[in-house]
């Protein structure tokens, strides 16, 4: 009897919960201790008393750890301590790579990690992109999409044809290389030009060799509103590249644009739904804004008159095509609600003009806001920032357990232009709206979609989680005070609320200093 029991609290010890079992035994002292946090381990479930210790770069013990030691120990008293953030959208790689390799406007909001070469733009020559981050040093994680629009664009140009199939091999082929380089998957922007004159099945002939070598598909769809396919078609899309061509497929920042489409969020969560249930591994991602950001090229101008390039486009604004042009600017004013809702944001060729709307330029100009576009572009492309997008959608969007979060941001300089204000405060703004001021999502299930579902759908085994043998990208905040500084009118204020932000163990923010210490790494998924 005596030795039974003996068993039975021997078992029960073994398979208390962490918060309820004996201190965890440790050789030595840790780097870093964090004690006393409510540790969000990134699965959706609520908040756990427990300690973290980390030695290497890792989480080496979690529970409760009695009288360990350390070199710097933090104490979490009354916060929230959670995986760091993953932007699986970002265009900051260009900051990155330059002047603003610390990435402090990305640590402010808590990411941790950010996938680059987004919309299948970007470079096709991996190997020197990473290398190049590696030997400058990084203060973020970064992972490297392969893009498809700049390996059409390397191998036909922006020709308005399919590929032959030579060049299809050697599309192909350039994808396989940035793939062996590291990268996380094939991304592509199939609005965009030269990205828009491929066909299906050209996407999946390269998502096939992408996902043989364990990467994913994500896509800026063809269409966000009702440009040409409509986006019930462009999600679908998606759905049949992933399914055909056998890897994940991801819906980038997933939206219903403009008046004409709002409530189609219904449809698109739909189609997905029906796609996982017949074991299509389908996804989302999304930025939390009512408005969207891209160029008036991006905007306005039809993929046909962008055929052959920019000497091209300038013939068409300036010859025949001219009216044919204009009636399209004008059509496509009307998808996004009308010129007063495009704000330009980046206009090098007269930055007085960042902060003003396109109807406002217009009305200054006297002139049409269709022959003010082609007026504007003609000197070069302008960046706006476009209202164009519903809360009702948004939300049912962001409810979905298969929706992860990105920023879809640029990485700007403080004090240049007037850009959309996510790049500095997409997932601070997550966490301010749509958790605290209108409880649409609840914390945990907020923090799971910028950790450890991005995480698993990207195979970084070791992210994205809190739990020993991961890597110590860990974040420690109060959530009621996590703020998004940046509006539309004052863009480059950082984010507000993180007291310790660690990347790879080592400390890059805390409090209201960044201790440039650029601690992220190149990272590469663990092949399925």
């Amino acid at each position: 009897m005596k030795r039974l029991l003996l068993l039975v609290i021997l078992v029960l010890t073994l398979t208390a919960p962490a918060s309820m079992q004996a201190p965890v035994a440790h050789v030595g002292g840790y780097d870093v201790l964090i004690r006393n946090g409510r540790v969000l381990d990134g699965s959706g479930n609520p908040w756990l008393a427990a300690d973290i210790g980390i030695r290497g770069g890792r989480i080496v013990d979690m529970g409760r750890l009695g009288n360990a030691t350390a070199t710097r120990v933090i104490d979490a008293h009354g916060l929230t301590v959670s995986p760091g953030f993953i932007d699986v959208h970002s265009h900051s790689s260009e900051g990155l790579a330059g002047s603003l390799k610390e990435g402090r406007q990305l640590l402010a909001q808590g990411l941790t990690t950010v996938m680059i070469n987004p919309d299948g733009g970007g470079t096709i020559d991996l190997k020197a992109q990473r290398g190049g981050f590696e030997q400058r040093g990084i203060g973020v994680n970064v992972a490297l999409y392969v893009p498809h629009g700049s390996i059409r664009r390397e191998v036909i140009g922006m020709a308005d044809r399919a590929p032959t199939s030579a060049e299809l091999d050697l599309m192909v082929a350039l994808a396989r290389n940035g793939m062996e380089a590291g990268g996380i998957g094939l991304s592509s922007g199939l609005y965009y030009a030269p990205g828009s004159y491929a066909k299906t099945e050209e996407v999946i002939a390269l998502a096939k060799v992408v996902g043989e070598m364990g990467g994913v598909y994500e896509s800026h769809v063809r269409d966000e509103a009702d440009y040409n396919v409509g986006v019930v078609a462009a999600v679908q899309e998606v759905i049949r590249i992933s399914e055909e061509g056998h890897l994940p497929g991801i819906v980038a920042h997933m939206k219903a644009l403009g008046p004409a489409s709002w409530g189609l969020s219904m449809a698109l969560v739909e189609k997905i739904k029906q796609a996982r249930d017949r074991g299509v591994e389908v996804y989302a991602d999304q930025y939390p804004y009512d408005a969207s950001g891209t160029g008036i090229v991006g905007a306005l101008i039809p993929r046909w008159a962008e055929v052959g390039g920019r000497a091209e486009l300038v013939k068409r604004i300036q010859g025949p095509d001219h009216d044919r042009l204009a009636a399209d600017i004008r059509r496509n004013f009307e998808r996004r609600g009308g010129p007063d809702k495009l704000v330009i944001s980046r206009y090098g060729a007269n930055p007085a003009l960042e902060g003003q709307s396109l109807a406002q330029v217009a009305k200054a100009m006297g002139k049409p806001a269709d022959e003010t576009a082609m007026d504007l572009l003609l000197k070069g492309d302008a960046g706006l920032v476009s209202f164009n997008m519903s809360e009702s959608d948004i939300e049912l969007i962001m409810r979905q357990p298969f929706t992860m979060t990105c920023t879809d941001g640029d990485l700007v300089p403080f004090g240049q232009g007037k850009p959309h204000p996510r790049g500095n405060a997409a997932f601070a703004r997550k966490i301010r709206v749509y958790v605290n001021e209108r409880g649409t999502i609840d914390l945990p299930f907020a923090v799971r979609s910028m950790t450890s579902l991005p995480a698993s759908v990207f195979g970084l085994k070791d992210r994205g989680v809190l739990r020993p043998g991961a890597w110590a990208d860990v974040l420690v905040f109060d959530p009621a005070k996590v703020r998004d500084a940046a509006t539309y009118l004052e863009p480059h204020h950082l984010s507000e609320g993180m007291e310790y932000v660690l990347v790879n163990g080592v400390i890059e923010k805390e409090a209201n200093t960044f201790t440039g210490k650029l601690g992220g790494r190149v990272v590469t998924p663990d092949r399925r």
